[in-house]
């Protein structure tokens, strides 16, 4: 496949910033915590040579290499360091934090929470990018792009 579909959609991925970031606010993740997500997953258009079954998915078979930095985010942000700049209404990120700084719980086990919920949120994200596309009437002319036509 190529990349050139990629910037097709460059405007498309700023709206879609915006609108999802209630999304991630949502979620046990903070904001940088997301950006380290993002810089990690790249998406691919599958089947883009079959219009009625082709997607946008995300690969996140890359977030292994940035789970260590989110956890370091994590825990500045529970101890203070790093200053969250919007205040999360989920606390677990702080908790968990706080216990991993204390020795408390298992960091396989927070690892493995924040890389589900991050490829949750990866995914969301990738079915938000092709749904504003094919409200903007330009999923077909990025699929076509994706396939080489």
């Amino acid at each position: 496949m190529t990349d050139d579909w990629q910037d097709l959609v460059v405007g498309a991925r700023m709206s879609v910033d915006s609108e999802f970031s209630d999304r991630v606010r949502a979620s046990s993740l903070s904001n940088s915590q997301w950006g380290l997500v993002m810089t990690a997953v790249e998406f691919d258009v599958e089947d883009a040579d079959d219009p009625e079954h082709a997607r946008i998915v995300a690969d996140t078979s890359q977030l292994e290499h940035v789970l260590p930095e989110m956890q370091n985010v994590d825990q500045q942000q529970a101890m203070g360091a790093g200053g969250r700049s919007e205040p999360s209404e989920n606390t677990s990120g702080i908790v968990g934090g706080i216990k991993a700084a204390l020795g408390l719980g298992s960091d396989d086990d927070s690892n493995e929470e924040l890389e589900a919920e991050a490829v949750e949120l990866a995914d969301e994200y990738a079915n938000a990018l092709q749904s504003h596309l094919e409200k903007e009437g330009r999923w077909d002319e990025v699929r076509r792009a994706a396939a080489g036509d």
